[in-house]
């Protein structure tokens, strides 16, 4: 659903795109959906780059006397229009929560967010970095007067919320470190990238603008982008791929005479068709390697690539430790990702069953889909960038 009955472009712009040029850029919709009836609300929009677009999630919470936020988004007009409508229900906003270190999609839309609910207490995790240089939040346009630090400074709303962290883990340039949060009352573990749920069926969010799907669910630059279902199907499988390998093993890059001879023909000669170019050759087999990410009846539950082989590569130990935490949470019934699905079906068993298999299968292969991701990991431990050893203390 959306915020209001009548959305504008003005509702929706961002003006600092510019500081991460990621797509869909300037204009940003947002796309509501109540969770938990009465306790839990995703605020999801759209992010990647050449098409590639992933959900990436607001969460909001009821809590004693208002709401909290979790996991900050681009405030536009129209994201805000939603939550001043909870307001109107639930209470003001009191505490705004990054609970990543590392996460700078997360972090950039925290200050504007902030100045957007000025009444907010902020909470922050510990080990805060920014890159190429290491300036502190106050500097970034963080209020540091209503700045508070996850575990240092206590924890916000204990009374209905318990908070398990997730490393720290050392990666080089500044740690990984992810405070997930298990709010009581729905039963609703909320995360940022510890955990992912993928089904088959592209999320809501793409259905204002299905461009993405359409781009990708094309074999070659000089096909029509076409709306249909199986082409919605088809694009978010090759977008699952990307994001989760960044270069799938049946994937290859044609030569430049073939985009060339492909691209610029008629019906094509937009931005909104990138003018035809399509520089993807995708290889039989890549259908099976999709369908391993996606649940087909339900997300299937899973540790993103991505955070394993590059993040996490040596540090499955920390991952188990975390999990054996959650699994001394009985009230504990749903997930909540920052990314893909929600709310996923989490209760005890679940987390026990995926611990299980984490014990069980190779952990940060670098075969097949992996390799790219294995091969880049080894490059980074060459040059000295990331560390053999990822313990902090």
């Amino acid at each position: 659903m959306s915020p209001s009955g009548s959305v504008t472009s003005a509702d929706q712009r961002w003006p600092w795109w510019p500081l991460l040029p990621l797509y869909p850029y300037g204009r940003r919709a947002t796309y509501v959906e109540e969770l938990i009836p009465g306790q839990v609300w995703s605020f999801e929009q759209l992010q990647g780059i050449y098409y590639v677009a992933v959900p990436i999630r607001l969460t909001v919470v009821k809590v004693p006397g208002g709401l909290m936020l979790i996991n900050p988004l681009p405030p536009t007009a129209e994201l805000c229009a939603g939550i001043r409508a909870l307001e109107a229900h639930h209470g003001p906003v009191l505490t705004i929560v990054l609970p990543t270190a590392s996460g700078l999609e997360h972090k950039l839309p925290l200050a504007p967010l902030a100045r957007a609910f000025p009444d907010a207490t902020l909470w922050v995790c510990p080990g805060q970095w920014s890159f190429p240089l290491p300036l502190p939040l106050s500097l970034l346009g963080v209020p540091a007067r209503r700045t508070r630090v996850l575990i240092d400074d206590g924890v916000p709303h204990g009374e209905v919320c318990q908070w398990i962290s997730l490393g720290p883990l050392d990666l080089g340039v500044g740690r990984f470190q992810e405070i997930s949060c298990l709010h009581r009352p729905s039963g609703a573990l909320l995360v940022t990238d510890a955990l992912v749920g993928i089904g088959a069926d592209p999320p809501a969010v793409f259905d204002t603008d299905p461009t993405p799907l359409l781009f990708h669910a094309r074999d070659r630059g000089d096909e029509p982008l076409e709306d249909s279902l199986v082409n919605r199907r088809r694009g978010w499988a090759r977008l699952v791929l990307f994001a989760s390998y960044l270069r799938p093993e049946r994937l290859e890059i044609p030569g430049f005479r073939v985009l060339l001879r492909h691209a610029f023909q008629p019906g094509l000669r937009s931005a909104r068709a990138h003018f035809g170019i399509y520089p993807f050759a995708w290889q039989e087999g890549w259908q099976q390697a999709a369908s391993a990410l996606m649940g087909q009846q339900s997300p299937r539950l899973q540790v993103a690539p991505v955070l394993e082989r590059l993040v996490l590569p040596r540090s499955r130990t920390a991952l188990i430790q975390w999990l054996e935490q959650l699994e001394r949470l009985p009230e504990l019934r749903w997930l909540v990702p920052a990314h893909y699905s929600a709310p996923l079906q989490f209760g005890l068993a679940q987390v026990e069953q995926l611990r299980a298999e984490l014990l069980i299968r190779p952990w940060a292969p670098s075969d097949g889909n992996w390799q790219f991701l294995g091969d880049l990991d080894r490059q980074l431990l060459q040059l000295g960038l990331v560390p053999e050893d990822p313990s902090i203390g």
